[in-house]
């Protein structure tokens, strides 16, 4: 199964959890497409991104997650690439049976996210809108893979979790919980 692992980091040089992810994932049979590095100024290739996604079977989205959703270049590419016609709609069965996953890193721990605590919202709650964008395309989504705690976490944890990022996104039948 072909994998393409769309990375969408403002920062990755700066970046502890996204760029060790991103290192790791490089040393698999995966395609990495690090979108801020491509398009530092926003002008997005919609025919090569729409072929990316046609050449792979399992689509990633890896970022950290900014004000409860994605980074503005990662929205920014889905409203430009994932178009009627091609990706949803009566004529847009491009991706129908892909996969679809997402690996998400949080500054703050695990029990931020969920009811009763500081963010009120699960992180399941809060990526609805990319698990209705899978639904609307047709594609399986997959659990999702989280590093939280970020800012506090050790390098041993960083290093095991992207170990086991890297496990899940070329087998997600091999799940290891976080």
């Amino acid at each position: 199964m072909k994998t393409l692992v769309i990375v969408a980091h403002p920062n990755i040089e700066q970046s502890k959890v996204n760029k060790t992810w991103m290192n790791r994932l490089q040393q698999e049979d995966v395609t990495i497409n690090n979108l801020y590095e491509k398009y530092p100024h926003f002008e997005i290739d919609v025919e090569k991104e729409q072929q990316l996604l046609l050449d792979h079977d399992r689509i990633v989205f890896q970022f950290p997650l900014y004000w409860y959703s994605t980074p503005a270049l990662l929205k920014q590419w889905q409203d430009s690439v994932l178009t009627y016609g091609f990706a949803y709609g009566s004529e847009g069965t491009k991706l129908r049976g892909k996969e679809f996953m997402l690996a998400i890193s949080t500054g703050g721990p695990a029990q931020a996210y969920q009811s009763g605590g500081l963010n009120h919202y699960s992180m399941s709650e809060l990526t609805r809108p990319l698990q209705a964008t899978a639904n609307l395309c047709g594609m399986h989504f997959l659990p999702s893979f989280l590093l939280q705690g970020v800012m506090n976490v050790t390098e041993e944890v960083l290093q095991e979790s992207a170990e086991e990022l890297a496990a899940y996104v070329t087998n997600p039948n091999l799940r290891v919980s976080r």
